[in-house]
């Protein structure tokens, strides 16, 4: 049987990512973010893949932002879907993933 890769580490602090994001920097080394609502699909795998092209390091945000949705949009029942997300990440090698609370980012 084949090993499962592992997850990718979680950051939930904007403290975290950034001491993570220095500790690259300082090493010379850049990082592309792919910025996400999570409910992850082809099209964001596919801009993981190309972030990979460009630096060592891909970071994919998840943040269901209340913002993106106007009165009447229901921001309860956008799919959370973070077990499958972290997989599909794993899948394609993504070592960071930042998934801040409603109060980190606001």
């Amino acid at each position: 049987m084949a090993n499962k890769p592992s997850r990718p580490m979680v950051i939930h602090s904007a403290e975290g990512i950034a001491q993570w994001a220095g500790a690259c920097h300082d090493s010379g080394e850049q990082i592309v973010l792919v910025p996400t609502m999570g409910n992850l699909h082809a099209g964001h795998l596919a801009l993981v893949e190309e972030g990979q092209k460009h630096a060592p390091h891909v970071v994919v945000s998840i943040f269901v932002n209340p913002a993106q949705f106007g009165p009447g949009e229901d921001f309860e029942r956008y799919p959370r879907t973070l077990d499958a997300d972290l997989d599909a990440l794993a899948a394609h090698g993504v070592e960071v993933a930042f998934v801040p609370g409603v109060d980190e980012v606001y």
